[in-house]
């Protein structure tokens, strides 16, 4: 009796100092912890912490053996949370989540939380994005970058890149001073590419060039990330400004292809000093090499979203050579394809289809999506649990519409703080196959993004249902 007594005593201390969580707050803290290798083989049930959160855990169930385990998660010297301890085997999954309470409250109770995450290969300090330099100046810090800094309606996405910093910047000396300046845009891009792709369940390797190396068991291809910014001298620093849907329409026909073409022609045929393009790397060589571009060359205005909201199909124009025409008659949608030859604006000109040009072979692919944004960060971040009280943030946008003679999506109106909201890093992400790849990439590399690819001269999609088109995000803060 003595010892049921105990450990019933025990079982209660420790329930009072662990709390459950969501299981979209544990993919946030765990985002970098997962392997590829390890796909499939457990099925997570449950999510606990420390109720100060300085330890979190996770019950699931062994695929393979089909019983229960639990695993306890600290933060290492960087700030990264990793696996600290782990038990397996366990009959139950009842008995797997008493035991993962108890090992919370123990190793608290240690009061060596800091020792107990070290793993050894860490560069010995906490990275924090947001820790300024001593002799840093005010003036250039990037005005997105103050906006994260200063203001509590970003308290989700800051919450969000705080918890990436410390997986990426270990690797890239570089990476804080950028994006605290004016590489902001470009960064912040990465590290969305760098979420989005460990959703994906891959390994994420960061390289001098390309970016990125992604591996999972029989998957490997490389990223080089770019981005489209504003022009402030040539031809292109006249920008267009659509007053109606014409004007839109040559827009998007001529000035875009010519700004995205500038950032993909640019990485096309970069050389380092030994001559070498991305794909003839050592680590690139052999594998399908991609281009991940976003566009970020215009912010949003009080009356008028960013421009990477509706530039998606200027890029798939100047990919393709290739134009849709839409067309409706007698209640009859006709769809019909144009080739584009050429490009012009302004008196430049430049030939149209990217994946005809020569050494463009080379490309397997070119990935796409229009929420490399903080707005994504913020509701990433609000549906882990971290916006501050009394901010609402709302999301609507157009989603991918089933119907084959659909001319636009679905409209939707979200309440990303609801308890039922779900969003994944990957909803938004696209990619363009190149038919004339010398290694392509197999979609299912990246099953959970849109595909478009060709196949005996057809043009072919592959979309998921909860595809996201565009979205903007509203944030409302009461009195």
């Amino acid at each position: 009796m003595g010892e049921a007594k105990r450990k019933r005593e025990l079982l209660e201390e420790a329930a009072k100092h662990s709390k459950p969580i969501s299981r979209a707050r544990f993919n946030l803290y765990s985002i970098g912890t997962r392997l590829a290798r390890s796909a499939g083989l457990c099925e997570e049930m449950a999510w606990w912490a420390l109720n100060d959160e300085s330890l979190i855990g996770m019950v699931g169930r062994d695929t393979v053996d089909d019983d229960y385990l639990w695993m306890i998660l600290a933060r290492d010297r960087n700030g990264r949370f990793r696996c600290a301890s782990l038990d397996c085997s366990i009959s139950t999954p009842e008995k797997a989540e008493t035991d993962l309470k108890v090992a919370l409250f123990e190793a608290a109770k240690r009061g060596d939380i800091e020792e107990f995450g070290a793993q050894g290969d860490e560069t010995n300090h906490p990275i924090d994005l947001f820790e300024l330099p001593l002799d840093h100046d005010p003036e250039k810090l990037h005005p997105y970058f103050r906006l994260l800094l200063e203001d509590d309606s970003k308290a989700p996405a800051k919450a969000v890149l705080k918890e990436l910093g410390p997986w990426l910047t270990p690797s890239d000396p570089h990476l804080v001073g950028e994006f605290q300046g004016n590489g902001f845009d470009q960064r912040l891009w990465e590290f969305y590419l760098w979420a989005t792709f460990k959703e994906f369940f891959l390994d994420v390797e960061q390289l001098e060039a390309p970016d990125f190396l992604c591996t999972a068991p029989g998957v490997g291809f490389t990223v080089e990330a770019t981005t489209v910014g504003p022009s402030n001298t040539g031809a292109l620093a006249d920008h267009p400004n659509p007053q109606n849907e014409e004007e839109r329409q040559k827009f998007l026909a001529d000035y875009m292809p010519m700004k995205f073409g500038s950032a993909l022609t640019g990485k096309l045929n970069k050389k380092n000093k030994q001559g070498e393009h991305y794909w003839e790397r050592e680590k690139a060589k052999g594998l399908p090499f991609t281009i991940a571009i976003a566009d970020f060359h215009k912010a949003a205005g009080p009356k008028e979203p960013a421009s990477m909201v509706y530039t998606q199909s200027a890029l798939w124009q100047y990919l393709y050579g290739k134009r849709v025409r839409i067309t409706e008659e007698g209640g009859i949608v006709a769809v019909k394809e144009e080739d584009v030859d050429k490009h012009i604006y302004n008196g430049k000109e430049i030939p149209s289809g990217f994946f005809d040009l020569e050494n463009a072979e080379n490309v397997s692919a070119v990935i796409f999506s229009n929420a490399g944004t903080i707005a994504k960060f913020d509701r990433m971040g609000t549906q882990a649990g971290f916006a501050k009280e009394g901010y609402d943030y709302y999301r609507h946008g157009l989603t991918i519409n089933p119907d084959p003679d659909a001319t636009m999506g679905i409209p939707f109106v979200r309440h990303v703080n609801a308890d039922d909201y779900e969003e994944w890093w990957t909803q938004e992400v696209i990619v363009f196959h190149n038919p004339n790849a010398k290694i392509p990439l197999p979609p299912e590399f990246l099953m959970g993004a849109s595909h478009y690819l060709f196949k005996e001269d057809e043009l072919l999609s592959i979309v998921p249902e909860d595809a996201v088109l565009n979205s903007i995000t509203m944030i409302m803060k009461s009195a």
